[in-house]
């Protein structure tokens, strides 16, 4: 999508989400056109493979890089998601549901805390979707608010992924956003995803964004305030036309929240 991200103007959008595996030590055309996008826009980081629930050791030497370019380029944001996608032997190259347990949250803590001393910032986690609850003996949402708790880091509020896990095990997800610490958000993730049966929707980002997440969305907002939002889309790439009318979406929404907070 590069092509149509350059012939983007400023106003069209507020920010972009990279992940920075995909750009740390890229040089050639696609270096020079990261670095046009860099020049234009602000950006936020989300990383893919810091595997924070791993049993295996953090990969220190990626975090020094990690950080080399986040202060290269000027990124206060970095987030990540909490689950895990490696072990010792190498990368699973998918994010593993990390137990719901009072000792993962513990750990999973330290290590966050050693992430953000590495980085010299405060990292955001990005709550999962996830398809199975190995080990499972507290509520999800009490292993996100432990963990955010004891690192002291912030949120990535992924609204999408609360309407897909609600189904996919059969809790109220507007329940779930009232518990969870959304005061510590630092900004939502919102996407499309696929509803492969009644009782089985697929977390894909490959799609436009479904009613009940819009309504969900609406509801973060209506609890925390117009919150800064990333609409997500992986592929099956509409026109750009397509997403700027769900961005122009995002921002209705951000402005009516606005508006009812000062009236």
């Amino acid at each position: 999508m590069l092509p149509q991200l350059l012939d983007l103007e400023p106003g069209d959008v507020d920010f972009m989400e990279i992940a920075p595996e995909n750009w740390i030590g890229v040089g050639g055309r696609f270096g020079r056109q990261f670095a046009v996008l860099a020049e234009r826009f602000p950006l936020i980081c989300h990383g893919l493979s810091l595997s924070i629930g791993s049993p295996a050791p953090l990969d220190v030497e990626f975090l020094r890089s990690v950080k080399t370019f986040l202060d290269t380029h000027g990124i206060d944001t970095y987030t990540e998601h909490l689950s895990y996608c490696s072990d010792d032997q190498g990368h699973l190259y998918d994010l593993m549901p990390i137990p719901f347990t009072e000792e993962a949250a513990r750990y999973v803590a330290s290590r966050v805390r050693q992430v953000q001393d590495i980085l010299e910032r405060r990292i955001g986690l990005e709550h999962v979707s996830y398809y199975a609850a190995p080990g499972q003996e507290i509520a999800e949402v009490e292993f996100i608010n432990q963990v955010l708790g004891d690192a002291d880091c912030d949120l990535l509020l992924d609204v999408n992924n609360i309407y897909v896990n609600s189904i996919n095990f059969r809790y109220d997800a507007d329940e779930f956003l009232r518990r969870l610490d959304t005061s510590r958000t630092a900004y939502v993730h919102i996407a499309g995803h696929y509803a492969e049966a009644e009782d089985l929707r697929v977390d894909t980002h490959g799609s436009a964004v479904a009613e009940p997440v819009w309504q969900l969305l609406g509801a973060a907002f209506d609890k925390e305030g117009p919150l800064p939002v990333l609409l997500e889309r992986d592929f099956n790439f509409p026109p750009m036309a397509e997403l700027l009318g769900e961005i122009a979406r995002i921002r209705a929404l951000q402005t009516t929240a606005a508006a009812s907070r000062v009236a």
